[in-house]
């Protein structure tokens, strides 16, 4: 079995889905090679080339088929040999590269070339596009609602990451639930607490940080409900003191500022806007990308990580804040109580006052914070990028034979 692993997320800096990809691949690597499993070979494929980010070690030594296409150009490739029946092999794999085996394809990024000669397996990560339609860039939209239906049909297998995200894809599309596997996304070990004076002190001024401060981590981009998070901070540093006297609150001596950590995705420009109407420049701190070896640190030195996102397929940031011992409040939306458990605080994402109640318990209820730290560590180490990969393995050899 030949198996080509779509890097693309990666080396374009996708964030989450980059994320996933890199993991995924790291690790059903790793698994192979302990598993001493015969006859399993691995290639690697992205489209442009412009790298943003470079491939790590592992991955980096596979043999790769580069398509020197810019994004658009790709994607309307991709749809106009799917509507016209043309298989795109040649292309994906290489010429003198043909598969002469069993080949299996895994589409990382929601998007999959037509191929006549290989099975595919597609990682479905949400259908945000579908039901925030509005939070989506319209050629990006049109593109999705055209090709998603064909895509989920065409694939062999597809991987969920939730079951929220199995269950959207089987009402939206109405794909059979037994073509669908749930494969939990996982905590890279580097995410652990990292109390160390040094790297802290380096992240710090990297990043240019607060002595105190409320974390939020993942891309700028409207879903995020990034001005809601504004909005509710501006009312917690504008709260009455006295009003957070009572059994386990006490009143701070000092108060957090507010950072929001990330790149920029897209229709970002309300977020920054409404820093500057609420008068909070001097508040409210943007780093943009954060390298991956910085996250745990920083995430390590929050009082707080704060995530409000309107729907996630799966939700991985929260789970990170967690596995680095830091108190998390979270959304109650799409599969974060799923993933999140009894671990964080969760509040209605449209509700500002229950966000700001929650901001205030999780900084100053002292009782709660110990708590909310203990439940996240546990909860996080149930997810296993070891686990995904052993679990994704399992779905290649399976279209691989049926």
């Amino acid at each position: 079995m030949h198996i080509t692993l779509d890097l693309s997320p990666v080396v374009h800096r996708k964030a989450g889905l980059a994320t996933y990809t890199k993991n995924i691949a790291t690790h059903v690597l790793q698994a192979v090679a302990e598993q001493a499993l015969p006859d399993i070979y691995f290639s690697a494929f992205h489209y442009d080339h412009i790298i943003k980010e470079p491939l790590q070690a592992s991955l980096n030594q596979l043999p790769c088929q580069t398509v020197a296409w810019p994004a658009r150009r790709w994607r309307l490739t991709v749809a106009l040999r799917t509507f016209v029946g043309m298989a795109m092999d040649e292309i994906v794999f290489g010429r003198a590269n043909l598969p002469t085996q069993s080949r299996v394809f895994h589409a990382t990024e929601h998007l999959l070339p037509p191929l006549a000669q290989a099975k595919s397996v597609f990682t479905f990560h949400d259908a945000i596009f579908a039901l925030f339609p509005k939070y989506h860039l319209p050629m990006n939209l049109l593109y999705l609602n055209t090709m998603m239906p064909r895509f989920l049909k065409r694939a062999d297998a597809i991987i969920a990451v939730s079951e929220c995200t199995k269950r959207d894809c089987m009402r939206l599309y109405n794909i059979n639930s037994d073509k669908i596997r749930v494969i939990y996304e996982g905590v890279n070990p580097r995410y652990r607490p990292i109390h160390d004076p040094a790297a802290q002190a380096q992240v710090r001024q990297k990043y240019h940080l607060p002595p105190k401060f409320v974390l939020y981590l993942a891309t700028i981009e409207p879903r995020k409900n990034l001005v809601a998070l504004i909005e509710a901070y501006h009312a917690l540093i504008n709260m009455d003191p006295e009003s957070l006297v009572h059994s386990n609150i006490q009143t701070p001596t000092e108060q957090s500022h507010l950072v929001i950590a990330g790149k920029k995705g897209w229709l970002f420009q309300p977020v920054f806007d409404k820093v500057r109407e609420l008068g909070l420049e001097n508040r409210v701190h943007f780093t943009d990308w954060v390298d991956d070896d910085d996250a745990p640190v920083m995430m390590s030195m929050a009082d707080v990580f704060v995530f409000p996102s309107l729907y996630e397929g799966f939700g991985l940031p929260p789970i990170e804040a967690m596995a680095c011992g830091v108190p998390v409040i979270c959304a109650n939306t799409s599969s974060l109580p799923e993933v999140m458990g009894e671990a964080g605080l969760l509040f209605d994402p449209n509700d500002r006052l229950g966000l700001t109640q929650a901001l205030a318990r999780a900084l100053f209820d002292t009782s709660l914070r110990t708590e909310l730290c203990a439940r996240g560590l546990i909860q996080a180490a149930k997810f296993s990028w070891a686990k995904a990969a052993r679990e994704t393995l399992e779905i290649y050899h399976y279209v691989n034979t049926h």
